[in-house]
């Protein structure tokens, strides 16, 4: 059941999706001013699940959802906060930084409408411990077009 460096992964993927399929999880390197706190007001802000990437242990052996992150999510290089939508078969990520600066949380809604098109990185569950990545929207395409669509711009 465990390897030298810690459970196998293998183990450590199952772990992780029976825990988190079906829920979503910002990677983040800390929020800046009320940040966290406007997420918390929006419906449905306090069920997304929150990591801080800075906080990853090294050499140590990470929680499932850590180990995720360390092996499959940092290496896409997306900016963060990273908004992950985990699902049965797939994780799709977008980012939550619109030129220098991270979108309002209340943008979280409208980037969901259209997370099945517009995501900026797509992992599927390959077999029992690994992922496949593919390249979504540009990294500089980050607006909520559901929402400009609905306030008419």
């Amino acid at each position: 059941m465990f390897g030298i460096f810690g459970p196998r992964p293998a183990r450590q993927m199952e772990r992780f999706r029976a825990r988190y399929t079906g829920r979503s999880l910002v990677v983040h390197q800390g929020f800046s001013g009320d940040w966290l706190e406007e997420l918390l007001k929006q419906p449905g802000g306090g069920g997304h699940f929150r990591i801080d990437s800075r906080r990853l242990p090294a050499g140590q052996r990470p929680t499932p959802v850590e180990w995720l992150v360390q092996t499959h999510i940092l290496p896409l290089d997306l900016p963060q906060p990273l908004f992950l939508d985990i699902r049965e078969d797939v994780v799709l990520a977008r980012h939550l930084v619109r030129g220098e600066h991270v979108v309002h949380p209340s943008e979280i809604a409208w980037f969901l409408e259209e997370l099945d098109e517009r995501h900026h990185a797509r992992l599927e569950f390959v077999g029992n411990e690994d992922m496949r990545a593919e390249v979504g929207i540009p990294v500089e395409d980050n607006e909520a077009l559901s929402m400009l669509e609905h306030l008419g711009l």
